[in-house]
């Protein structure tokens, strides 16, 4: 059975470290800084900062790794959609309704992405955890798993692993 390492509380996380965990999530709008559709400056944004933070601490890592984990599925879909409409223009395919059902519901993912990212990221910055449904548990345990022993320190638990 692994172990974990405890969670850190608010009051003991270091406002850089909640900035830096904060900061994971604002990655998603690289693409609109760079004033580019590409949807692969997301991702790839986000891996510079996780390479550049990752060393901090696990209430980081954990962050890092989730906003890192959530950004790909969301930006293949966006792939999919800007390369299906850049053919669709430029070679006369014309748009069919199976494209644009697929644009709305990409654009549908987009919106809830950017509202629990943006939740993600306030409850980061007020050094409280936030799990995304699917990978949320991922990043805990890439996070979080001992590495080595440690002693417990934390009294009042306000952050908690997901169940």
């Amino acid at each position: 059975m692994s172990e974990y390492i405890d969670m850190p509380q608010p009051a003991d996380i270091p406002v850089k470290e909640k900035e830096d965990a904060m900061g994971a999530y604002l990655m998603m709008f690289a693409a609109l800084g760079a004033g580019l559709p590409l949807p692969f400056i997301n991702v790839l944004a986000s891996i510079i900062y996780y390479f550049l933070h990752r060393k901090r601490s696990p209430f980081v890592r954990f962050h890092l790794i989730q906003s890192l984990y959530s950004q790909v599925p969301l930006s293949l879909l966006n792939g999919v959609i800007v390369a299906w409409a850049i053919r669709n223009f430029f070679f006369n395919y014309g748009f069919s309704s199976l494209f644009f059902g697929l644009a709305i519901a990409v654009a549908v993912f987009n919106i809830i992405y950017l509202i629990f990212s943006i939740i993600a990221a306030v409850s980061a910055r007020n050094g409280k955890m936030y799990y995304f449904l699917f990978f949320g548990r991922l990043a805990y345990e890439m996070a979080f798993r001992v590495r080595e022993e440690r002693e417990s320190y934390a009294t009042e638990e306000v952050n908690r692993p997901p169940v």
